[in-house]
């Protein structure tokens, strides 16, 4: 297998950056949460993913300093099934250095409080090593546990958009929220 080039560690997970050998799990986690997840996802028409060119691209967009993405794997079963996603995606830098925050959990890990483990560290991460000054996180209003968990994490709702953004044909209103680094340095 690939090495990972970017690993962080929980108490209960790995996150780690995509490598090739990845697509089966991906594709695996895909239809193990598909209906679950297709209410709040933003797909291309025809809805499933290439994994294999997904994960070349994103090792691009990690490499040309434009996103950061992990997976989601179990500490106790570390060769095991991938069980969610943390996107740092859309990387501005110069006077914005912000980002846009996505996420994704299987449902059989749900209310463990495993995406809220994750997103602290990764956040510690953008904040203290990539130096990033803002991250921004959007959900649908009808999310609720997102709601909880972003506000949970310090996140703070700055309005709403209407129409954000193309969910199963329906252009969706989000609320929108972020959470900025008060311990920012220019460097």
């Amino acid at each position: 297998m690939s090495k990972p080039s970017l690993l962080l560690t929980t108490d209960r997970l790995i996150l780690r950056s995509p490598v090739e050998n990845d697509t089966l799990e991906l594709n695996a986690f895909d239809e193990r949460n598909a209906n679950r997840l297709s209410s709040w996802r933003s797909t291309e028409p025809g809805g499933k993913l290439d994994y294999v060119s997904q994960v070349m691209k994103w090792k691009q967009e990690l490499e040309d300093g434009r996103a950061i993405r992990f997976l989601l794997i179990s500490r106790a079963d570390p060769e095991g099934e991938i069980i969610g996603f943390c996107n740092f995606s859309q990387i501005f830098r110069g006077p914005f250095q912000a980002c846009y925050l996505g996420y994704q959990l299987d449902g059989t890990h749900e209310g463990k409080g495993l995406m809220s483990e994750a997103i602290q560290k990764a956040v510690k991460y953008m904040f203290e090593e990539q130096n990033l000054h803002r991250i921004m996180a959007n959900y649908m209003p009808s999310n609720t546990r997102s709601a909880k968990l972003l506000q949970n994490l310090g996140f703070i709702i700055e309005g709403k958009a209407k129409n954000y953004l193309l969910i199963n044909g329906q252009w969706e209103d989000h609320i929108l929220t972020s959470l900025t680094n008060q311990h920012w340095i220019a460097r």
